[in-house]
């Protein structure tokens, strides 16, 4: 295999493991604060819950940092039509992601109730909202991203903010909104005790249940979806553009490369056996366990999405030969190269300060504590 088209297919992985990384760690903050009004029944059980996170959500963010980065660098034109076209979500993800930190800092400044009830739905809505923004976008992937190139690979946005809402979006969402509830109440199990402990127990057992379904629905909704097929271009490993090629639109497609190659059904597995042996480990109070098979989950559903996408990155409803795939929006040979460099010491690095963070703060938190401490959240 030529070295670029290589390149193309090693950052195509990283970009999926960046991915998986940004959904398991920051989309269990965003959990927390999604339950936080139920597991936490009184202020002081609810910033238990939230000291749970306290040394890890503003670390949790370097995922996201590492994710628009590999976007920016490796696949611009991903990122320069993906960011223009998607205006109004990204603002809306970008003022949730503004809110979320002003509640972990300010919630529990001042003693006034109304003020800490109305940081809590601050939280609940900037953990919420971006993650259902997160499901939703790979939604849209699989019925196509209304753009189109002019000759010298402008891109124009012909959508509407409301036409990204369609139904399967919407299911996409729920699904990427119940993992990370899931997510968030198995991790409060790792740090809580009594009562906060069984709830987050019953809300983990809903999450996993939730996500279950909502991945079967999903899996059966595009069996019958018209996908991309990339019919005639350029090969592999070849510098080329958007307008030098051909795309047909065919039922089912998307599940082409599942029957091309069999060993992928082993993905989607994954991702049902993630969720489903998660949904035991809660209900055998197996907390940590438990936390590690939603990661597996994650790596299942956003892995499945991969598969069933490759090589589109960014498919085009309005003209669908102009679709961005892995071969025609990467950046050069030379960029991947210098760019693979960095990834091979950077990312163990920040595997292995997550690591060591997690360990060094473990442990159970107490209500008692958190209330006698006066830097406590």
């Amino acid at each position: 295999m030529e070295m670029y088209a290589a390149l193309q297919g090693i950052w195509w992985l990283l970009l999926g493991v960046l991915l998986i990384g940004l959904a398991t760690m920051v989309g269990m903050d965003m959990g927390v604060g999604t339950i936080l009004r139920y597991v936490g029944r009184n202020d002081a059980e609810r910033r238990v819950a939230l000291n749970i996170i306290g040394p890890h959500w503003d670390g949790n963010q370097v995922w996201f940092i590492l994710g628009g980065g590999a976007v920016f660098a490796a696949f611009p034109l991903i990122y320069a039509t993906a960011f223009s076209g998607f205006y109004v979500v990204m603002l809306l993800l970008l003022w949730s992601m503004i809110l979320r930190p002003l509640g972990f800092e300010y919630r529990s400044k001042l003693p006034s109730t109304s003020w800490r009830n109305a940081w809590d739905w601050a939280l609940f809505v900037s953990g919420l909202v971006p993650m259902v923004v997160f499901g939703a976008a790979f939604g849209n992937l699989f019925h196509g991203v209304p753009f189109h190139f002019s000759w010298n690979l402008t891109s124009t946005y012909t959508g509407s903010f409301l036409g990204l809402l369609n139904p399967f979006a919407i299911l996409c969402g729920l699904l990427s909104a119940a993992l990370s509830v899931y997510m968030g109440a198995v991790t409060v199990m790792n740090g809580a005790t009594d009562a906060i402990y069984e709830r987050a127990r019953m809300l983990a057992r809903i999450g996993a249940v939730l996500a279950i379904v909502l991945f079967a629905v999903g899996g059966f909704w595009v069996h019958g979806m018209d996908g991309y097929v990339r019919v005639a271009g350029p090969d592999a490993g070849v510098p080329q553009t958007p307008l030098q090629q051909h795309v047909a639109l065919t039922s089912g497609a998307w599940l082409a490369n599942f029957h091309t190659h069999p060993l992928l059904w082993a993905v989607p597995a994954l991702g049902f056996a993630g969720m489903l042996l998660g949904l035991l480990a809660a209900g055998a109070r197996r907390s940590h366990l438990a936390w590690w098979l939603g990661a597996l989950a994650w790596v299942g559903v956003i892995g499945t999405a991969g598969a069933a996408l490759f090589p589109f990155l960014l498919p085009s409803s309005s003209d669908p030969a102009q679709s961005l795939t892995v071969w025609n929006a990467s950046s050069s040979q030379h960029t991947l190269l210098w760019m693979t460099g960095f990834a091979a010491v950077f990312v163990p690095l920040v595997l292995w300060y997550t690591s060591w963070a997690f360990y060094v703060m473990r442990g159970k938190v107490h209500a008692a504590d958190v209330v006698a401490d006066e830097h406590a959240y």
